[in-house]
């Protein structure tokens, strides 16, 4: 199960690649995405709280791209590493970092999304600590 669990994470990278949009039909009805770079970030539960969240990362960039580096096997979760590169939206201010994304699979669909600004903080949310 969780090399499929890697596989529906990767497509789902193609899938926002080509249409800019999350695979909507792989997103859990009750999913839940957490933000810990967004300081006093709201909470956000399903497919209207993952559009809010989307809304509150991208108002802090006036441009932003996110390039999938390497996928990583953690059972019931996946850790996606990404090369994140962005523009401030007020100060034009040009940020290139590793960022990373932890997304917990229930039943082949994605149950949570934490988002953080490192690797070390993903893996150690996973257990997986360098």
């Amino acid at each position: 199960m969780s090399q499929e669990n890697v596989e529906i994470i990767q497509r789902s990278f193609v899938t926002w690649g080509e249409t800019g949009e999350p695979p909507w039909e792989v997103l859990h009805e009750d999913v839940e995405a957490h933000d810990h770079d967004i300081m006093d970030a709201s909470e956000y539960r399903g497919r209207a709280g993952v559009e809010r969240w989307l809304e509150d990362w991208g108002s802090a960039w006036s441009e932003f791209s996110m390039e999938p580096e390497e996928f990583i096997d953690a059972g019931e979760r996946v850790v996606a590493l990404i090369r994140m590169r962005a523009k401030g939206r007020g100060s034009s201010v040009e940020v290139e970092r590793e960022d990373a994304l932890v997304y917990e699979m229930r039943e082949g669909k994605i149950l949570r999304m934490d988002y953080f600004n490192s690797r070390p903080q993903a893996l150690k949310a996973v257990g997986l600590d360098e």
